[in-house]
């Protein structure tokens, strides 16, 4: 995978939230997120749920799945993939607080969450 190719913080883009003096939640669910294992090449499936309180901005929705999808080539462990989601959207939004949560499909009859939280 070439440099430009590979999910940055950067494409990620925000707007003003329309109400920064109020806490409130917003939930994303991406239900078809892949990337590939990084072991057998073979893709991964699984759904990732953002679940955030912004502060000053809001992560823009059509940024973020074309983010999400620029993994579809990436060969990286759960762990890694939802821990630099779990980055690179704090890095961009600078919310309140926030958590990922990667839901990935059996394999071999063995499912696997990784929850990963931030609290500014």
């Amino acid at each position: 995978m070439t440099d430009h190719e590979a999910p940055r913080a950067e494409q990620l883009e925000t707007f003003p939230n329309p109400n920064p003096g109020r806490d409130y939640q917003i939930e994303i669910v991406c239900p078809e997120f892949t990337s590939l294992c990084p072991k057998t090449g073979h893709p991964d499936f699984g759904t990732i749920t953002f679940t955030y309180t912004p502060a000053e901005s809001c992560v823009e929705l059509k940024s973020l799945k074309l983010y999400l999808q620029r993994y579809r080539n990436e060969g990286a462990f759960y762990e890694t993939v939802v821990n630099r989601l779990l980055d690179d959207f704090v890095a961009v939004s600078r919310p309140r607080r926030c958590k990922v949560v990667g839901s990935f499909t059996a394999r071999g009859g063995i499912t696997t969450a990784i929850t990963c939280e931030y609290a500014g």
